[in-house]
């Protein structure tokens, strides 16, 4: 199965798992602050829920976080060539102008545990393979067609996701600040990207 189900326990982040646990440190610091400030913020609102995987043989440390939340992609609001390419394994009949989708709003993995001896997967690839079949398992409440990030616009964030099959909602930065409404000459801080889990029932 590997290092994060076999060695490690998934967990609620609250409260009692901040206050017995190590800080987490994933090496950015935004994320930090995040899970060490936001994140119960974030539960007690109904904006987002956190889970973390928290080490067997220590459970004061946690291996990895993630937030999530519900979202959807609006295929109306994408440019036709987009629009396409997102539902095109959705039979027509079946077509809607929005579809499913959970938001990972925030996703990190302790510095320390990134690579584990050994094993033939990195701890961020079993983390997202986990999260992908998290949302097709037949005891999810809902329906969820996509999984959608909104990643850090840096190469390191955007070859993470890549790496696990996600595909930029828009072609160019350009057309992303277009159709969401940036500035033009403003930098854009990040990439809206997703995954289709039509793929993992096949």
């Amino acid at each position: 199965m590997g290092f994060l189900l076999d060695k490690c326990t998934l967990k609620i982040y609250d409260s009692k798992v901040i206050n017995s646990c190590q800080p987490f440190d994933c090496d950015n610091s935004d994320l930090n602050d995040f899970f060490r400030n936001d994140a119960l913020n974030y539960y007690s609102e109904l904006l987002g829920k956190t889970y973390c995987f928290t080490l067997d043989e220590n459970p004061e440390i946690i291996v990895c976080a993630f937030t999530i939340s519900n979202d959807s992609i609006k295929t109306f609001l994408l440019p036709n060539a987009r629009k396409k390419k997102v539902i095109k394994d959705i039979p027509r009949q079946k077509q809607m102008k929005s579809y499913p989708a959970v938001l990972i709003g925030r996703l990190g993995v302790n510095k320390n545990y990134r690579f584990i001896q050994d094993e033939t997967d990195r701890t961020g690839k079993q983390l997202m393979d986990f999260i992908k079949s998290w949302f097709i398992d037949g005891a999810n409440k809902t329906g969820c067609r996509f999984i959608v990030v909104d990643s850090y616009n840096e190469a390191n964030p955007l070859k993470y996701y890549s790496d696990n099959e996600f595909i930029p909602l828009f072609s160019t930065e350009e057309q992303e600040k277009e159709y969401t409404g940036i500035d033009p000459d403003a930098k854009l801080e990040t990439r809206l990207m997703y995954y289709d889990l039509i793929v993992l029932k096949a």
